[in-house]
This record gives C-alpha cells, structure tokens and sequence, in this order.
C-alpha cells in the first residue's frame, strides 16, 4: 500500500540503509577535513575554518536526521541534495518512491 508516495517496504528499506549512507557521508567530511587540517595555512585559519564547517556539517541530513515516516521524502531528497545519496543508490526502492524523488528534485533544483 502506498502512503505519501512511498510503500511500507520503502520505509523498511530506508531505515536499513540510511545508518550506513551516513556513515559514508561523514567518511568523506572527515577527509575533507584532514584535507583542510594539511593546508599550509595558518593553525587559527584551519582551527576557525574546520568549526564553521563543523557548525554546518552537523545540520546535514548526512550526519543526523530526525528518522519519521513523515519525514521520509524530505530526508531522502536532501541525502541527494548534499551528495550523500545518489539517484541510482534509490535502485531497490519501489518505482513509484522514484518517481516523487525525481518530482521534488526537479521541482527543487528548477526553483
């Protein structure tokens, strides 16, 4: 049965597969920051630019997501938003969830 665009299998699946999505997206932040914390910058400038990158990473769904059904959509499409998801890792998802992803991509990045 098929509830605000997605199945209840939809909603399984993501609960199974966002701990690791995030996981992997925090991995990439942490080089990221490796990368700034190698720059010959000096230690105050990576020391102020690593917080403020801290500050905002934190608010990413990559990194901490409030997990309710009524929030499905909105996590998914902003997983792709900040590069933590693709399209095609949305492949064992129902046709249907697909499709209102690629509606509100579409409807978000043409805004």
């Amino acid at each position: 049965m098929m509830v605000q665009g997605f199945t209840e299998k939809d909603w399984k699946l993501f609960r199974k597969k966002a701990p690791d999505w995030q996981e992997a997206f925090m991995e990439k932040l942490t080089r990221e920051y490796l990368e700034l914390l190698s720059s010959e910058e000096e230690a105050s400038e990576k020391f102020w630019k690593l917080e403020e990158r801290i500050r905002e990473d934190k608010k990413k769904c990559g990194v901490q997501m409030e997990m309710k059904r009524s929030n499905l959509i909105f996590n998914v499409v902003s997983l792709i938003g900040e590069g933590a998801v693709s399209m095609e890792e949305l492949h064992e998802f129902s046709e249907e969830f697909q499709e209102v992803i690629e509606a509100y991509l579409n409807r978000r990045f043409r805004d």
